[in-house]
């Protein structure tokens, strides 16, 4: 199945050079050319790789999207270990909320973002144009300009989700520099306001197929999914709750009955995954054809290269938390399939040793993982912190993997829906039957009842490392941060902020208050800035375009 999408996609760069000329008399060097090839459908799939191939390494690798929103949140963090992985300082004011506009990765997520905004607007522009000339299938035309606008919308949803108010921009051949809202508020509810109602314009007019032809692309569910997440933060994004319409959409692609939780918590994150039936989207990850996802180089330390006899070293980057891993109940099954803890071996049993350990690594030389970590920066130990295990690593993988990243799945609808019936309703029932559901399969019992504290942690249980836990954090209300024990019952609350994203945790302070030279959990811990629920406008957007507004409480430049 995946490897027939790959290869419907990885033809778009020809098309796009061939159809990008304005002058079709010119000479040509195929026999490809408007006029003989967008009459079927197989076609003008082949024309859409490039809208769809944007998002593959900023959201399967480092330093993009998708390490801003994990990173950021109490999930995960890049700590300093010596001279490795200071990186200028970003990823260190990436965890304590202190980031700016001149964080090159917030710059490299909205350039990702618009980039992807503007290959659609390209193909939106270029299969418009072959249909009002004549020169392609209008009913084809007008289907795959449907399918571009909603991608258009998705790539609008995560600008909404991570910039808030940015320019609307729709056309090919615009002229100058597009402005935002001088109004941060009015304008972040315009971008909502747009993508809503680009995809109710066009959801009944894209494929409601699931399968081989729409795995890896937008079908009628994924729009519904959008709207979904659109409902369900509507309260974040404009003020207003849209928790009835949430629920309208989550039902949407539960009654299709197209979707079911797999049958095992891990078969998601296989390496030949693309048959999960919980994936209403998915980036189609290939080694050779589609790259980028790079989990095993981004988490695990070097030595680790012989457990899995993969290509190259890995970089020793990511680690969880450890309040984070405590907040797991030993039984749970995510957690031995999410984590990557104790003594490490090679293929054959034998004992890993890091040659650069240092004196302060209380397990010296052998390689052990350890949920505890001694300091975010800037003596971190290399050992420190729980590896991601979610994604298997096979035997003899290169630094891109094959595993398909999910964008949405199935459990998240059930929880999405638990969630805007539980905000209608504290005590329903329904809302407490689905989120048992997703207990129960990672082997845990039911809960008797709902709390918010405990929706967002079966929330964070279930997606760890599926960029959804800032947007979550941000749309619970502060205070519900504590230290976690070693058995996960609560300690001491860290300082609520006025959201769950706001609050303090582990590292979180920006600081060396007691001034031995180390940021650890003995100076004192902040929480944020509301102001930081958005990134700022990166600095080169505004040094390029005078036109755009900052968001409030970031410097103009």
């Amino acid at each position: 199945m995946k490897k027939s999408i790959l290869s419907i996609l990885l033809i778009s760069a020809l098309l796009i050079t061939i159809n990008a000329c304005t002058d079709l008399t010119e000479e040509t060097f195929s026999t490809v050319t408007a006029e003989n090839f967008f009459q079927t459908e197989q076609q003008f799939i082949s024309a859409l790789g490039d809208a769809y191939n944007q998002m593959a390494t900023p959201i399967g690798g480092h330093n993009n999207i998708f390490s801003i929103n994990e990173v950021s949140t109490d999930e995960m963090l890049i700590a300093q270990k010596g001279a490795d992985w200071f990186d200028g300082g970003v990823w260190l004011t990436m965890h304590r909320h202190t980031f700016q506009s001149d964080n090159q990765p917030i710059n490299n997520a909205w350039n990702f973002a618009f980039g992807g905004v503007n290959a659609c607007n390209r193909l939106i522009f270029q299969f418009e144009d072959l249909r009002d000339s004549g020169n392609a299938n209008e009913e084809l035309a007008n289907q795959f300009i449907a399918e571009l606008s909603v991608l258009r919308a998705f790539y609008y949803y995560l600008l909404l989700d991570n910039f808030g108010n940015v320019p609307i921009v729709t056309s090919f051949e615009i002229e100058g520099s597009p402005a935002n809202n001088t109004d941060f508020q009015a304008g972040r509810t315009e971008v909502f306001n747009f993508i809503e109602q680009e995809i109710l314009d066009n959801i009944d007019l894209i494929s409601d197929e699931v399968g081989q032809a729409t795995y890896g692309r937008v079908n009628k569910f994924v729009a519904h999914m959008i709207l979904a997440k659109l409902y369900l933060n509507a309260e974040v994004y404009t003020g207003e709750s849209m928790w009835e319409e949430a629920v309208e959409q989550t039902d949407a692609i539960i009654n299709s009955n197209n979707y079911s939780l797999a049958g095992n918590y891990g078969d998601n994150f296989a390496t030949q995954n693309s048959n999960s039936p919980e994936f209403i989207f998915a980036i189609p990850f290939d080694q050779v054809f589609l790259t980028g996802h790079n989990t095993a180089q981004m988490t695990l330390l070097g030595p680790s290269q012989q457990t899995f006899d993969l290509q190259d070293q890995p970089w020793n980057g990511y680690a969880t938390m450890e309040d984070f891993y405590n907040s797991y109940e030993d039984e749970d099954i995510r957690k031995e399939e999410n984590f990557i803890t104790g003594l490490q071996r090679d293929l054959e049993g034998n004992v890993l040793l890091d040659p650069q350990a240092t004196e302060l690594d209380p397990d010296g030389p052998p390689l052990n993982y350890t949920p505890s970590i001694n300091s975010l920066n800037p003596n971190s130990l290399r050992q420190a912190g729980a590896r991601v295990g979610k994604y298997d690593f096979e035997v003899g993988a290169t630094p891109n993997l094959n595993n398909d990243k999910p964008i949405f799945r199935y459990a998240d609808v059930l929880l999405m829906k638990a969630e805007a019936l539980f905000r209608q309703n504290p005590g329903d029932p329904v809302a407490l039957s689905l989120v048992n559901q997703i207990r129960n399969r990672a082997g845990l019992a039911g809960y008797s009842n709902l709390t918010e504290q405990r929706l967002l942690d079966e929330r964070g249980r279930e997606f760890f490392f599926e960029m959804l836990r800032r947007q979550d954090l941000i749309r619970f209300n502060g205070g519900l941060h504590f230290v976690r024990n070693d058995d996960g019952s609560f300690g001491e609350q860290y300082p609520a902020g006025e959201t769950a994203f706001n609050d303090g945790w582990l590292f979180k302070t920006t600081a060396d208050d007691n001034g031995d030279g180390v940021i650890n959990e003995e100076d004192g811990i902040d929480a944020s800035e509301s102001f930081r629920n958005v990134f700022p406008i990166p600095r080169p957007q505004l040094d390029a375009n005078p036109n755009l507004n900052q968001n409030p409480g970031y410097t103009a430049q």
